[in-house]
């Protein structure tokens, strides 16, 4: 029972015993309004229970999809099976922060739903370990699905192995098969050139700091406390790398963006046809807020609503534009010879980023806890540890132009 129950079962038991006090006192009117205040507070209490009970039921449940591994032994109903592999999980979690043993119960259910062969506490760290299972894994990924998280424009590659490489051939789109004539022999073509590209999985990883009291709550808030903290901290770790890969690959290479036909250029020149057709725009909120004011000879705005999706923004009418946080893509500033800023330079991403990077996935979460460090012991709070596993790697240079907008400063 969560706390919000344990606060109006209070109240109801308070409101019985007033109930009781008023009709001892002969107070009968004062009793009856008493009772229908009770009714209603008991009415109230027997809904939230209901809720309660239900709590888990509207998070979208990998196991109906066919995407997560059944751990009820066909049980009929999906959702329960969702909300008991929770509940076993959150039980072997605070297991660690009260440093005893779970149950045999919890375990089995939390082992039978594992699809990982990853080892937690890879340091050797104290502490309990565990592999948060592709169900749970499925909510943290639906959680970080917004507009910004840079994740899904790039190619993802799921892996098993820790490391391994790929062999992409280039110009692939130029080089066309030539004509055989049945039953002849292939004729000679030039060797096809292939680029090896080449991944080590690394290990991101942070500390969430969790109070005691979290745990006395259900499961299910426990679990959708802790998959936000992990999603926003998961988008914000592989939105950097996936930066750090881009400016890396234009390094030397950036290209002025200071009207229209500059951009045309871009898209027109630098950008293959192919590479051009699937290409989008990403940029920091001051980058937008220059792309937003541009107008063509017609007086109209070059970034229009997209009529299938008005809330998303199209440049030429083609090319999606995704606003990223300044806290995110950061402008650079620009100084005269006193360190005085006379300017900015505002980042701007063009191309097929599926084309130009790689994100190969261990698709691995693992969780451990540990009071130690940090004044946890003292403050009655454990460390939730979490490690998510990936690499991101260029793949082709030319599938991606970095620009820079510069604005100077007035005055």
């Amino acid at each position: 029972m969560n706390k919000e129950l344990q606060k109006l079962l209070k109240e109801i038991n308070d409101k019985k015993n007033a109930v009781r006090s008023l009709a001892n006192e002969g107070k009968i009117e004062e009793a009856q309004t008493a009772k229908e205040e009770l009714v209603k507070l008991q009415d109230k209490f027997n809904l939230l229970m209901d809720l309660d009970d239900d709590e888990g039921d509207d998070i979208k449940d990998a196991i109906s999809s066919g995407r997560a591994k059944d751990i009820t032994g066909g049980a009929a109903d999906p959702k329960a099976k969702k909300k008991n592999l929770v509940k076993a999980f959150v039980n072997i979690v605070k297991c660690g922060f009260l440093k005893r043993e779970p149950e045999e119960a919890d375990v089995t259910t939390y082992k039978n739903a594992l699809t990982s062969d990853a080892t937690p506490n890879e340091e050797g760290e104290s502490g309990i370990g565990v592999v948060v299972p592709e169900d749970i894994r499925t909510d943290i990924i639906e959680l970080r699905r917004s507009e910004d998280n840079l994740e899904q424009y790039v190619n993802v590659e799921p892996v098993t192995t820790k490391s391994g490489s790929r062999n992409i051939e280039v110009d692939a789109d130029a080089v066309p098969f030539d004509n055989v004539d049945e039953e002849a022999d292939f004729p000679e073509m030039d060797e096809p050139q292939f680029r090896k590209i080449k991944y080590e999985i690394k290990k991101k990883g942070g500390i969430l700091k969790i109070t005691a009291e979290l745990f006395e709550d259900a499961a299910q808030n426990v679990m959708a406390y802790i998959n936000k903290w992990i999603a926003k901290k998961t988008k914000a770790t592989r939105n950097a790398m996936i930066l750090k890969t881009i400016n890396t690959m234009t390094a030397g290479k950036e290209v002025v963006i200071s009207s229209i036909d500059s951009l045309k250029d871009v898209f027109n020149v630098k950008l293959e046809p192919a590479i051009a057709l699937g290409a989008v725009v990403i940029t920091n909120q001051n980058g937008f807020n220059y792309l937003d004011k541009l107008k063509d000879d017609d007086g109209k705005y070059i970034l229009q609503p997209n009529p299938t999706q008005p809330t998303q923004m199209l440049l030429f009418g083609k090319y999606q534009i995704i606003k990223v946080s300044n806290k995110v893509i950061k402008s650079e500033s620009i100084k005269d010879t006193s360190e005085k800023v006379t300017g900015y330079k505002h980042p701007v991403y063009m191309g097929d980023l599926k084309e130009a990077i790689t994100l190969f996935d261990r698709n691995v979460i693992t969780i451990d806890m540990n009071d130690k460090g940090a004044g946890l012991w003292e403050k009655d709070m454990t460390g939730i540890k979490v490690r998510d596993r990936f690499d991101v790697q260029p793949v082709d240079e030319a599938a991606v132009v970095k620009g820079n907008i510069t604005e100077t400063v007035q005055g």
